[in-house]
């Protein structure tokens, strides 16, 4: 009886261990990717109130803006995970888009 388990439970393993490194890949840094982010916290990060700092008034979103129009992708996207993050609003995977 235990023959007939082993291998379909090997194949699982082994289909487990090549699909993981597919599933932790990074976006590679991108005009897109900073795009995405900046577009994804002045949609969902803009507070209501009057006199606020959120959403695309922010400064630290500001500078991500500016340093993706500048062509430093890496260094935006930093500041906008960083921004996310400590707003605790999650980062949107790269299939978002609004």
């Amino acid at each position: 009886m235990h023959s007939l388990l082993v291998p379909p439970i090997f194949l699982l393993l082994i289909a487990a261990a090549v699909a993981a490194p597919v599933a932790f890949a990074q976006v590679p840094p991108s005009k897109a990717r900073c795009d995405q982010l900046i577009k994804y916290f002045d949609y969902y990060g803009q507070s209501r109130g009057e006199g606020v700092t959120d959403g695309a008034r922010n400064m630290t979103r500001i500078g991500a803006q500016s340093d993706c129009d500048d062509g430093d992708y890496p260094e935006g996207i930093a500041l906008m995970e960083k921004l996310l993050h400590e707003k605790r609003m999650g980062i949107p995977g790269p299939d978002w888009s609004r």
